[in-house]
């Protein structure tokens, strides 16, 4: 049985193979110096049956294909010009055999016709010595096809100038070192795909292919190229012959894709288009690959025009001047032909036959597809020229005595650029060309329906893409069809995920000081840097407006001189004291004491001029810790010269001993340092724990960073505030005790109103502090300390200076004496 079937295989084989048949006037076939291969689609199989035997499918069998017709005549037109060119190839012919190639497996015979010498096959004969049948090869039509042949042809580098196998897996030059191509891979025109759709705003789309090289080829570059894109395949199906095409439409309009890519071969975009008729989908728009783009029986369709807007991707469709004039000259001579001729080719050469083709009028070739006419005009021309280069041609001759072999020809395709017809035919390293896409809208509401270019993508000599929207006539009264998952989101709102595809999301509202960028990530609400600010809502950080006391600023010249002030006069009395030492005013008002006082009043007046300009960390230290240590100092001062006159007018006589141990030991002095230190280590505690530092408030305003010093923890400033609060006590204590003393000698009143207007500017200033949020809050501060030193100056000082200087005979010891007798009269009394 098995032997039987092989012998019958052979049988069919041999006499497909080896049968010689006189075809001079044949389509298929022409003479020539060189001879090229030809394989077109005549017919299309649309269900093969499998055989019982392994034997050739007879394409005659089939449908018939005017598109596959169409490019067989643009082959014959090509080699014809060039035969006629007189400086193209000038004084050699070309020749073809064309083969009817409408399988994807069952089409070996005519490729072992090609690649044979006298009628075998030497698979490991030297390139060198081995001269096939044909130089070059153009076809077949597909990428299934094409895969399938390739490796025959290209393992002698026979080139395979292709001119309808867009698979990006062809560009591989280790599997197919001698594939060329005219048209632009899938890669480019999956490219073109998502331009398309990106220009539009899509992003919720579904890819329909078939099941071949072509749209699985398609399907996966389609899936690489759309990541970071923000495009989401929301479905994607490659469609088998026995397919439910209705259900898989149902599911895409359930999904609510508006958006429909269908990347297949012609047999299965009708199926799919048809289905989708027949299934009432209306108003979708449908992205047509290049290989049904201008398919002339779709349009006319009825109710095409109801299931939305057909795009179509198709290469810049380029002229062929003469083309129409060959074909009426054809159609002449086809007529001429005999009925019988065409019998006897039928019964005996393998895949040359087309019952149909005679029967075609010039104006249907005319009027077919002409999506890959300039793809197969390109195709000859690029091996017509590159055997030019083999043949070193001039203008008038080629050397015919060379010997050109395919191989050659091969290395002479990857130099080529030459102007076609106003196009520039090069390729690159993979064999590629230059790529030159047009986008075409249908128009089915005329008649015959028109394919409007709308539309081009070009990549010589610079990637340029453009569409005309004024020309696209959408099927929804002008705008744009929407198709996308979810709603874009308004301004300043992020996308917050909402199912598994990025493009399903919800849209959440930026809160303050955060701002959503959406070129970089739409789906994160970024928080601004320290120095910028935003509201609610923003796609942008605006710059914070750094504020702190400037020196030029009226309120800080206006404090800034009164501290100078201050300083100047705070010198005079130190001055007029140091020069009315031995008087009984200065001796009253603490002798030698009176200058660390007043030494100690003029550090802290100093201090206030640190809290204006840019604050650093020496700012701070002498704005805060300097004013608080000097300023203590002296309230330990005025605290021991309030308890030494209690002390010597009220406690010498009832407590002698302890007053003699005052005296003896300069108790005043004791104090006065023992405090000194105390406040010394807290302050230096204060430092060393939590230093006084710059700090940025950038909470309370939302468009500024106020600069300040941030006082530190609050358990170390607190022992520093309550040692001097502690010392004003005691001032105000002993001054209580001593209201009752001479005149000369009470300083009750004064320490009393100095030291109240004290406390109260410190409360106004802690109340500004947690009140007021501000620069100025500093500005109270340097208030605050003038405000206190100008107290104690106009209440102590001022008046014994005015005393020394205008009332002398006040300043003398016998007055003083006088006011002490008249104190010890009136105590007696009582």
């Amino acid at each position: 049985m098995h032997l039987s079937s092989i012998c019958s295989f052979l049988s069919a084989f041999i006499n497909c193979f080896f049968f010689k048949v006189f075809c001079l006037e044949s389509e298929f076939s022409l003479k020539g110096d060189y001879l090229l291969g030809g394989l077109f689609a005549l017919h299309e199989v649309q269900h093969a049956e499998p055989f019982s035997t392994p034997e050739a499918i007879e394409c005659f069998r089939y449908t018939f294909s005017k598109s596959g017709y169409q490019m067989l005549q643009v082959m014959r037109f090509a080699v014809e010009e060039i035969n006629n060119s007189t400086t193209l190839l000038p004084n050699v012919s070309l020749g073809y055999e064309i083969f009817d190639h409408c399988s994807d497996m069952k089409n070996f015979p005519s490729i072992f016709n090609f690649i044979s010498k006298n009628g075998s096959i030497k698979p490991k004969e030297k390139l060198n010595n081995y001269q096939p049948k044909l130089i070059a090869l153009t076809g077949p039509y597909g990428s299934t096809r094409t895969i399938t042949i390739a490796p025959l042809i290209t393992m002698d580098l026979i080139p395979l100038v292709n001119y309808g196998a867009s698979s990006y897996t062809l560009s591989n030059k280790l599997q197919y070192p001698s594939f060329v191509r005219t048209i632009p891979s899938n890669k480019n025109l999956i490219e073109m795909i998502i331009h398309i759709i990106r220009w539009f705003g899509w992003n919720w789309v579904a890819f329909l292919g078939s099941q071949d090289d072509y749209s699985e080829d398609g399907l996966r570059i389609f899936n690489k190229y759309i990541s970071n894109t923000g495009i989401c395949l929301a479905y994607q199906e490659a469609l088998g012959q026995q397919a439910n095409y209705s259900q898989t439409l149902k599911k895409i309009d359930m999904l609510k894709i508006n958006v429909i890519v269908v990347f297949a071969v012609p047999p299965y975009a009708r199926k799919i288009i048809k289905a989708a008729i027949a299934n009432d989908i209306r108003d979708k728009v449908w992205i047509a690959s290049e290989t049904w783009a201008m398919n002339q029986q779709l349009p006319t369709e009825p109710g095409i025009g109801k299931i939305g807007t057909v795009i179509g991707i198709t290469e810049r469709l380029l002229s062929l001047p003469g083309f129409d004039k060959f074909i009426y000259k054809d159609r002449r001579t086809i007529n001429g032909y005999s009925t019988e001729s065409n019998i006897q080719s039928k019964n005996k050469t393998c895949n040359q036959v087309c019952d149909y083709c005679p029967l075609l009028t010039a104006a249907e070739i005319i009027n077919e597809n002409p999506s890959f006419s300039f793809a197969i005009y390109a195709a000859i021309y690029t091996i017509a020229h590159a055997l030019h280069k083999v043949l070193q041609c001039d203008m008038n001759e080629c050397h015919k005595n060379m010997t050109a072999k395919p191989y050659m020809l091969l290395e002479q395709m990857k130099k080529l650029d030459f102007p076609l017809n106003g196009h520039q035919v090069k390729y690159d390293d993979n064999g590629d060309p230059t790529v030159s896409f047009s986008v075409v809208l249908w128009n089915t509401e005329t008649n015959p329906p028109r394919f409007d270019m709308v539309g081009t993508y070009e990549t010589y000599p610079e990637i340029t893409f453009n569409i005309n929207n004024s020309l696209l006539h959408w099927h929804n009264n002008g705008s744009v069809p929407f198709s996308n998952c979810s709603v874009e989101c308004k301004e300043g709102f992020s996308r917050e995920p909402n199912r598994y595809h990025s493009c399903c999301f919800l849209c959440k509202k930026c809160p303050r000081n955060s701002y959503v960028n959406y070129s970089c990530d739409p789906y994160t609400c970024s928080p601004c840097l320290e120095s910028e600010w935003s509201d609610e809502g923003s796609t942008a950080c605006k710059t914070r407006t750094v504020v702190y006391l400037e020196f030029t600023e009226i309120h800080s010249i206006t404090v800034m001189f009164s501290a100078t002030c201050l300083i100047i006069l705070l010198i005079a009395i130190f001055c007029l004291f140091a020069y009315n030492f031995n008087t009984p005013v200065v001796k009253s008002a603490g002798g030698s004491m009176c200058f660390l006082m007043l030494t100690c009043l003029i550090m802290s007046t100093i201090s206030v001029f640190f809290f204006f300009g840019n604050p650093t960390s020496v700012h701070c230290l002498l704005r805060n810790v300097v004013f608080a240590f000097f300023f203590t100092v002296f309230l330990s001062c005025m605290a021991v010269r309030s308890f030494q006159i209690v002390c010597i007018f009220k406690m010498a006589a009832k407590f002698p001993n302890m007053h003699s141990l005052w005296v003896k030991h300069n108790g005043q002095w004791l104090f006065v340092g023992f405090f000194s230190i105390i406040h010394l280590m807290s302050c230096v505690l204060w430092m060393t724990i939590s230093t006084p530092i710059p700090s940025r408030d950038s909470l309370t305003f939302k468009d500024q960073i106020i600069l300040s010093c941030e006082m530190g923890k609050t358990v170390t400033l607190s022992v520093v505030v309550f040692i001097g609060w502690f010392l004003g006590f005691l001032c105000l204590l002993f001054s209580y005790m001593g209201r009752d003393l001479p005149k000369n000698y009470n300083e009750a009143k004064s320490i009393t109103f100095s030291l109240i207007l004290y406390n109260v500017s410190w409360i106004v200033y802690f109340t500004a502090y947690l009140i007021l949020k501000s620069k100025y809050v500093q500005l109270v501060n340097a208030m605050t300390q003038l405000s206190s030193i100008y107290g104690i100056l106009f209440s102590y000082f001022i008046p014994k200076s005015y005393i020394i200087i205008f009332q002398p005979q006040k300043n003398t010891a016998a007055y003083f004496q006088t006011s002490i007798q008249n104190y010890t009269q009136t105590i007696s009394r009582t």
